[in-house]
Parts: C-alpha cells; sequence; structure tokens
C-alpha cells in the first residue's frame, strides 16, 4: 500500500469533524506561509501613484486644469514620468481636493462632498442571500469610489468569513484584529467601536474587519432574548446602528457588507441601514433565491417593525452583477427583472470581468490593480462600469441629502 493510499484509508477512520478540523489546520498553515511571503509581518498595503486621468475624473475637473495648477506652482506637486506622464498619490488627491475647495469653489461646484449640517449619516447594506452574487466586491469597490471621490467613509465587515477584510490587507487569523462582535456583544467586555476602527491604504476609508468571532452574536443573541433580567435581547436590532451613532460625526457614508444568510447579524444590519443594495446574479436559480429571500425578509422585519424597529429605508435598489450582455438568457432576465421592478433596478450593471477576478487573485481592487498588468481593454471596460455603477449609488447618496 502506498503513502496515498495509507492516508486515505486513515482519514475513512476519522470522523467527519475530525476530517474537517485537520484539513481546516493544514488549509491555515499553508495560507499562513503563503501570506508570510506575500505580507511579511507588520507589512501594510499600499496604493498605486493615480494618472492625471483618473485623478481628473475623481476631483471632477478636466486635466487642462490639473495641468494649469501643476505649471503655476499651486496644490501638490506630481511624479512625472520619464515619457512626461503625470500623477499623483492619493493622499496628493486629497490636498488637492481641499485646495481646490478653497480657491476653486463656485455654487455649482462643491469639491469636499462631506455632509453638511442637517444632513443625515448614509448606511448602505449590501445584503444577498445566496454566496457568489458579487456581493462583497461591490462593497469593496463602492467604499473605495466613494473615498477616492472625497466621501468620508466607514466600511464594516460583517461577514465571519472576513472577505472585505482579506481585500483590504487583514488577516484575521494571523493579525488578531477585532470585529463589530466587540462593540454589539451582551456582557461587559463590550467596547465601543471607536476601539475597533483601522485604517486601510485609502485615505478617507476606515474599516472594521471581520473574524470567526462574528458568528457569536448568532448564537448569543437567541439567549439573551430568553434573559428575564435584560431587555437587551428584545431589542437586539437597535445594537448596530447604536454602536454607528457613537462615530456618527466622523463619517458620510457606511457601507456594511452582510454576511450570505438571513440571520440576526443581517437583520441588525438592515434596521441600522438607511439604504439597501441587493445584488443579484442574472441567472435563472439566483433570482428565484432572491425571491426566497425577500419573503422571509419581509415576514422577519413585520414583527421586528411591530417591536419598535425602525426600517425606514430613504432607497433601495437591486444591482445586476456579473452581468455578460451577450449571454441571452441574462439578457431575458435582465428585462424580466426590469419590466417587474422599473426605478428599483439600478440603470448601470457590473459586467463580469476577468479584470476583476484577476485583481483579487493577489488581494487587490479594481481601483488597486495597476492597469499594465492586465489587457489594456479588459481593464477599461470593467473600470468604466465600476465606475458607472458606483456613480449612479453616489448620487443616491447626494440626493437622500437633497443635493
Amino acid at each position: 500500500m502506498n503513502a496515498n493510499s495509507q492516508s486515505v484509508a486513515a482519514a475513512q477512520l476519522m470522523h467527519f469533524e475530525d476530517q474537517i478540523l485537520e484539513q481546516g489546520d493544514l488549509i491555515s498553515k499553508k495560507l499562513h506561509l503563503l501570506s508570510m511571503q506575500r505580507f511579511p509581518p507588520n507589512a501594510k498595503k499600499t496604493l498605486r501613484p493615480f494618472s492625471l486621468s483618473e485623478v481628473a475624473q475623481y476631483l471632477g475637473v478636466s486635466q487642462s486644469t490639473l495641468k494649469k495648477l501643476h505649471l503655476e506652482g499651486k496644490g501638490p506637486i506630481p511624479q512625472t514620468s520619464s515619457s512626461g506622464r503625470r500623477s499623483y498619490t492619493a493622499e496628493q488627491m486629497v490636498e488637492l481636493r481641499q485646495y481646490l475647495d478653497q480657491h476653486g469653489r463656485s455654487e455649482t461646484k462643491n469639491y469636499v462632498p462631506h455632509r453638511r449640517k442637517g444632513e443625515k449619516l448614509q448606511v448602505i447594506a449590501v445584503v444577498n442571500f445566496k454566496g457568489g452574487s458579487g456581493k462583497t466586491t461591490t462593497a469593496a469597490h463602492l467604499g473605495q469610489y466613494m473615498a477616492l471621490t472625497g466621501h468620508r467613509v466607514l466600511a464594516i465587515d460583517l461577514d465571519p468569513q472576513a472577505s472585505l477584510s482579506s481585500l483590504h490587507g487583514f488577516q484575521p487569523e494571523l493579525d488578531m484584529s477585532l470585529s463589530l462582535y466587540e462593540a454589539i456583544r451582551y456582557d461587559e467586555s463590550r467596547r465601543p467601536i471607536s476601539d475597533i476602527i483601522q485604517s486601510t491604504n485609502f485615505p478617507g476609508l476606515d474599516i472594521v474587519p471581520a473574524n470567526l468571532e462574528l458568528q457569536e452574536f448568532e448564537y448569543d443573541t437567541p439567549l439573551a432574548m430568553t434573559d428575564k433580567s435584560s431587555n437587551a435581547g428584545k431589542t437586539f436590532f437597535t445594537r448596530i446602528s447604536r454602536a454607528i451613532a457613537a462615530v456618527d460625526d466622523r463619517y458620510d457614508v457606511v457601507v456594511i457588507d452582510c454576511p450570505p444568510q438571513l440571520g440576526y447579524l443581517t437583520i441588525t444590519a438592515l434596521t441600522a441601514a438607511t439604504s439597501v443594495l441587493v445584488t443579484i446574479h442574472p441567472q435563472m436559480l439566483d433570482v428565484m433565491s432572491m425571491g426566497q429571500f425577500l419573503l422571509m425578509l419581509g415576514g422577519i422585519l413585520k414583527p421586528i417593525r411591530e417591536a419598535g424597529a425602525e426600517v425606514n429605508l430613504e432607497w433601495y435598489r437591486y444591482l445586476i452583477t456579473r452581468y455578460e450582455p451577450m449571454d441571452v438568457p441574462q439578457a431575458q432576465m435582465v428585462g424580466f427583472m426590469q419590466t417587474l421592478f422599473h426605478q428599483f433596478v439600478l440603470k448601470n450593471h457590473m459586467l463580469k470581468s476577468t479584470a476583476v477576478s484577476d485583481a483579487g487573485i493577489t488581494k487587490q481592487t479594481l481601483y488597486e490593480v495597476d492597469k499594465s498588468q492586465m489587457t489594456r481593454a479588459t481593464y477599461e471596460r470593467a473600470m468604466e462600469s465600476l465606475n458607472a455603477v458606483n456613480a449612479e449609488i453616489a448620487g443616491l447618496v447626494h440626493q437622500s441629502w437633497g443635493r
């Protein structure tokens, strides 16, 4: 009997739970080695410089305006390549935005789009009952886009699998970062959310990472609801909104990446939200699953509202993700959804692109990856789709502020 046959025979003698514990440990150790090679201890994610055209787009000015500022010695000094191409760091974009706001402001143009007095913090919950709908990819790119366009953003990873955290350079199994669980737990160990917030490589974007401990909230809540000595469990749905309220003045937008299940975490996020984004892959099984999700969600939220929860959304939209326009069944499904839900479906769709998946292999988003590493046409097509979707969502946020 060879070594491989022996290992298979040994595995057959083990209980299922022992097998998966052993295999889970093996995966963690191997990934740890890979992570140590790519992300040494205490390493921080960096961010590439942005081209003149990108900076102009995010600031909402022309390239000639930026060139003129540089020639006149105003604002930060860009990096200039040997071929004369100018680029700015993300930090320099913030400086440029502040300079333009002070020296180039007009009645129709606001370069620093922070919340004004009387404008409510926008909390966007990104949800789907089914995995693989592009939920985390959507949340990551939305948060980064809002930061690049001058908003103060807090991303909250509410999925115990911590994919959003991983995209931003956090490795819960290695760096022992705390999760939102610490701010919403029921015992005396609860901590303020300000203790948990971490900065990212994007200026203006902070994050509350996730870890497996988040799952404890799903087990703690039913126990807290039966605790006669406290009302905390009966009002579990207020815990995230109360945590966020403590840092309300620090942010314009909060983006919550919800877990792909309809549990207490998702319900608590939805009652904290001012808006909801439902990601949907336009295929029959996915749309059927979404229909069941909506029926279950509605059935749960009704009694929650009667118990005192405020589910007052300013808007909600369906976002078509991983869309292939040349796929006839997909195109038909998109038409079907648009016929049914009209204005509730975002006009722009997130196209399926190898550029997004290729960037993800190196734990990067499309906003981080260098265009030179990809096929130019593929990158530009994906970026155009991404920016169109995020700009539409940003427009809904500004509309909520009455702008």
